[in-house]
């Protein structure tokens, strides 16, 4: 009979705070994922929930390319099952390298280039070499977990509000108040969550900024300021949105930009996690050390298999193309829907698909009641009743930082149906008319 391990753990509920350091004790979990516990408890009670909340993909709509995965599986068993490099195989760091010069027009040393389990590893050793306690980490609102890592580094968050006209992305007057303060400045496009990407001309100005404020920082004795340019969904982008790159805009910027970039989303393969990020390459040492202590690599025949990939460029355009032609038909899908509702009246919107898996969708219930009569003031009461009485589980911006009750939420697409989608939004529109 084996001993019961469980029977000897403490009851007391603040056991854990008394156990653990003040880092571990105060860390918040994610709130988008709480949500997703909500849905998959009315799922398991038999309801049909159109969940439009967590990133991800459902293998049944969007899985990676099946090269890709015959590959894995052809390196797996031919034994390459040994750890790998610590900065990743130098076959797929190469290839990284290359890709990014012919994509986008920027040539990196392949020392610049560390690959990691996913982005996260790569996004967090870069904060972690960068940040002291104290620091000032500058990023724009809504953003994607930000506020996390701000926590974990002990850093002093310094946020700036953004607007839908802007596609809540922010402009360089918007940051350059905060740039003599900052230590690290975050920038995602395609934003995650908004789905909407950063113009050229204004990502330029800030790539000026950055550039004009570390010269004024030298011979001052203050650290320099670095732009972390996350970018894991850039090769989804839809129509005349197109992606822009720091460095290809302002090359003078270049020491100080790290890019965080994965297959994660481009290649619809989040659980094969391999990521990367790319540094300077005076700082790379330090990052491969870092996460080799995390012992945050991705699996060697994945990496191999990447590698691959990345050279055989008609399998890859026609996945990509494929891949974007499908999420992009679910984005507009979304925005049809809720242009024509707008039009007709209803207090709704939607900002026009841009980029990523994710619609900024704005359902404007804030003044109005609840069937039982309670008013509405805030989204998570909009985003409660969306879900009960019209089965559609959505994210307000509250759970990206941005705290203002105006009725904006993010809609994922990677984990439904185009017929289920249609339907969802046929029962959002009931729902919202129920309310007029």
């Amino acid at each position: 009979m084996p001993v019961d391990a469980s029977a000897f753990y403490p009851a007391d509920p603040k056991a854990a705070a008394h156990a653990l350091n003040p880092l571990a004790a105060t860390m918040e979990g994610s709130r988008i994922l709480g949500i997703a516990y909500q849905v998959s408890a009315m799922q398991a009670e038999g309801q049909e929930v159109c969940n439009l909340t967590v990133g991800d993909f459902d293998p049944s709509s969007f899985n990676a390319p099946v090269a890709l995965r015959a590959r894995i599986a052809e390196l797996t068993l031919a034994g390459h099952t040994n750890y790998p490099p610590a900065d990743g195989v130098p076959v797929l760091r190469q290839a990284i390298a290359d890709f990014y010069a012919e994509r986008l027009g920027v040539r990196f040393p392949m020392a610049s280039v560390v690959v990691g389990s996913g982005a996260r590893p790569p996004l967090y050793a870069a904060l972690r070499c960068l940040l002291a306690p104290g620091d000032v980490y500058l990023y724009a609102l809504p953003s994607w977990n930000n506020n996390y890592y701000t926590h974990l580094n002990g850093a002093k968050a310094v946020t700036v509000p953004t607007r839908a006209e802007d596609g809540f992305m922010p402009t360089a007057a918007d940051l350059r108040p905060h740039l003599p303060q900052a230590r690290v400045l975050h920038l995602n496009s395609p934003l995650n969550p908004c789905g909407t990407v950063i113009q050229a001309d204004v990502l330029a100005e800030i790539c000026q900024d950055i550039v004009a404020e570390n010269r004024r920082r030298e011979g001052t004795g203050q650290k320099p300021l670095f732009l972390i340019y996350d970018m894991v969904y850039w090769l989804l982008t839809y129509g005349d949105a197109t992606h822009a790159d720091p460095v290809a805009l302002v090359p003078e910027i270049a020491p100080h930009v790290i890019y965080i970039d994965a297959i994660s989303k481009w290649l619809a393969a989040t659980g094969l996690r391999v990521g990367w990020g790319v540094v300077p390459a005076y700082l790379q040492p330090k990052f491969k050390a870092l996460i080799g202590h995390m012992g945050s690599w991705a699996p060697r025949p994945e990496q191999m298999a990447t590698a691959w990939l990345l050279r055989e460029t008609r399998v890859l355009d026609g996945f990509l193309d494929e891949l974007r032609g499908d999420v992009r038909a679910r984005l507009e899908l979304i925005h049809r829907s809720f242009s024509r509702m707008t039009d007709e009246g209803l207090p709704v919107e939607a900002i026009e698909p841009q980029g990523a898996i994710y619609l900024s969708i704005r359902v404007n219930l804030i003044g109005r009641s609840l069937p039982d009569g309670t008013p509405i003031t805030t989204n998570e009461q909009i985003r409660n009743y969306l879900l009960t009485e019209s089965r559609v589980a959505v994210v307000p911006f509250q759970a990206f930082g941005l705290e203002d009750e105006t009725g904006w939420f993010r809609m994922s697409v990677g984990a439904v149906a185009l017929d289920e989608l249609s339907d969802a939004l046929d029962r959002l529109e009931v729902a919202v008319r129920k309310l007029l």
